[in-house]
């Protein structure tokens, strides 16, 4: 039997590259997120994914795919998001609640799901994708970098809880990507301000960069485990430090 992957936030970015570059790898693909539309557009395009719709912050949502699954191989952990650029004294508590939820409780949902599937499997590998927004907190990041940070500390508590199951637990922490929304999102639909982010940086990281990292942390052999990849673009040599060329 082919093994099964399931990639959360999977209807954009770097989920759908995920999903894929896992497909590709020869993995049969469960891709999850909410908006359903663009999952059966996918599958549509992939015959070895099979598009569900879930919502990370439901435990109902989380129960209905776990149920619908045959097994579990690989746990991608990817649907999250950033919300505001406000200081902590100025946060939305909407915003850090909203990104709490889904950065959070809502990889612990579907780890705590999905574990015993991963167990089982005999290689199990669960993916947890952070950012470098949770090793080095930043002005204006506190609301997502308290949540990154809380993942890289779930990551690391998980890698010893687990020692001695059948399962690699693989942090992936990537610095600046150019994905399609996420920018976007944080800056509440003002486009002009989501392309200043990137705005002179040659080569920030696309989500195909991403999905390349994951999918080669999930297929090395199975006594080789990643604990952290960082992923940064050459131009970024810190989260601080980015080179940026004018016009």
């Amino acid at each position: 039997m082919r093994r099964t992957a399931v990639v959360t936030g999977a209807s954009s970015g770097i989920g759908e590259a995920t999903a894929r570059r896992l497909a590709a790898e020869g993995f049969e693909v469960v891709a999850a997120a909410r908006r359903r539309e663009r999952l059966d557009k996918l599958a549509a395009d992939v015959s070895s994914i099979t598009p569900v719709t879930l919502d990370v912050t439901s435990q109902e949502s989380v129960d209905a795919l776990v149920g619908s699954l045959e097994r579990c191989d690989v746990l991608v952990n990817n649907a999250g998001g950033a919300l505001g650029l406000e200081s902590v004294a100025e946060g939305r508590l909407d915003d850090w609640q909203r990104m709490y939820d889904v950065n959070v409780l809502g990889s612990l949902r579907m780890t705590q799901a999905l574990v015993p599937r991963l167990v089982a499997s005999g290689d199990g590998v669960l993916v947890m994708v952070t950012s470098t927004a949770g090793l080095v907190s930043y002005e204006g990041g506190g609301g997502y970098c308290a949540a990154k940070h809380a993942q890289t500390s779930m990551v690391e508590t998980l890698r010893l809880e687990l020692v001695g199951q059948p399962v690699r637990v693989v942090e992936i922490a990537p610095g600046m990507v150019q994905s399609e929304g996420f920018a976007v999102t944080r800056f509440r639909g003002d486009e002009e301000a989501a392309a200043r982010v990137y705005a002179g940086v040659p080569g920030p990281l696309s989500s195909d960069d991403v999905a390349d990292a994951i999918a080669w942390c999930v297929t090395r052999p199975a006594h080789v485990n990643i604990d952290r990849l960082v992923i940064r673009p050459r131009a970024q040599a810190a989260q601080h430090r980015l080179h940026r060329v004018s016009d």
